[in-house]
C-alpha cells in the first residue's frame, strides 16, 4: 500500500507541475513553479497521510496528526511565496536562468517544472511511513515530532520577517541582510525548510523497525536540494555579481547552513 501511494504522489504532482509550467509560462513569471509545487505536494502529501489503512474506515489519530503537519507546512509556505511572487519582480535564481538559457528558457523550465514531481514523491515515502508508524496510541515520538515542525514553520517565518524587513529600508539596497537568524546563518529560511522535514522521521523511526529508517528519505532529499543543488548555490552565484565584496565577507563570517555563530574576522 505504502508503494502506491508514493507512486499516486508521483502522478499527481506530476499533473501539478506541468500546469505550472504553463501558468508561469502565460504570466511571464516562472517563480510561480514555486507556489504551484508547495501547494500541490502540501495537498497530495496530506491525502496520503489521511488514506485509511487496510481494514480501517477512517484516518487514525497518527495520521491526522501528519496530515496536519503537512497541512500547516505547505499552507505557511505556500502563501509567503504566493504573496511575494504576486507584489515583486520574478525570483533572482529564475531571472539568472532567463538570461543564460535565452530562448531555450521555455523548454529546459519544463525539465525544472517535471523534475519536482521525484522531488515531491520521495518526501511523500517520509510522511507514509510517519502517517502509518507501528502502534495505535500517540506517544513520545510523535509530540517530538510535532515540536520540531512547530519549531520549524516558526523560525521560518522568523527568518522571512527578518528578511522582509530588512530589504524594505532603502538604506539596505546594496547591502546583505546580516541580521537576528541572518547573523547566524546565511540562509536561516533554508535550514528551517530543512528541518520541517525532519519531523516525520521523528514519527516513524522505530528502532526495532529496520524499514522504518527508510523515512529518512526526506531530510536527506532536502539537504542535498537545498545545501548543494537548486537552493543555496544558485542564490549565492546571484548575490556575489550583485554585492561583490560585501556578500564574500559575509561568507567569511556567517555559516552556509547551519546556524552557528558568526566568526571574528581579523581587520
Amino acid at each position: 500500500m505504502e508503494a502506491a501511494l508514493v507512486l499516486a504522489v508521483f502522478a499527481a504532482t506530476t499533473v501539478v507541475m506541468g500546469m505550472s509550467w504553463a501558468f508561469q509560462r502565460a504570466a511571464g513569471d516562472a517563480s510561480w513553479t514555486d507556489v504551484f509545487w508547495t501547494f500541490g505536494t502540501g495537498a497530495t502529501l496530506t491525502l496520503t497521510a489521511l488514506a485509511p489503512l487496510p481494514g480501517a474506515e477512517v484516518p487514525n489519530a497518527r495520521q491526522l496528526v501528519v496530515a496536519a503537519l503537512v497541512a500547516t507546512w505547505s499552507l505557511r509556505l505556500g502563501v509567503h511565496i504566493a504573496a511575494r511572487v504576486a507584489r515583486g519582480p520574478e525570483d533572482a535564481r529564475y531571472a539568472e536562468f532567463r538570461g543564460e538559457w535565452g530562448a531555450a528558457f521555455q523548454r529546459r523550465m519544463l525539465g525544472l517544472s517535471l523534475i519536482q514531481a521525484p522531488a515531491s514523491a520521495l518526501l511523500a515515502i517520509s510522511v507514509v511511513l510517519a502517517a502509518h508508524a507501528p502502534g495505535a496510541s500517540l506517544g513520545v515520538a510523535d509530540f517530538a515530532g510535532m515540536a520540531i515542525l512547530a519549531l520549524a514553520v516558526l523560525g521560518e517565518a522568523l527568518a522571512d520577517g527578518q528578511l522582509k524587513r530588512f530589504k524594505a529600508d532603502p538604506r539596505n539596497r546594496s547591502a546583505v541582510c546580516d541580521v537576528g537568524l541572518w547573523s547566524w546563518s546565511r540562509h536561516p529560511n533554508y535550514f528551517f525548510e530543512w528541518l520541517v522535514w525532519l519531523a516525520f522521521p521523528v514519527i516513524a523511526i522505530r528502532p526495532s523497525e529496520p524499514w522504518t529508517w527508510a523515512a529518512m528519505t526526506a531530510p536527506v532529499v532536502m539537504f542535498l536540494l537545498l545545501r548543494f543543488g537548486s537552493g543555496v548555490p544558485p542564490l549565492e552565484a546571484t548575490m556575489t555579481r550583485s554585492r561583490g565584496e560585501v556578500f564574500r565577507l559575509y561568507q567569511a563570517r556567517v555559516s552556509p547552513f547551519f546556524p552557528r555563530p558568526p566568526r571574528k574576522i581579523a581587520p
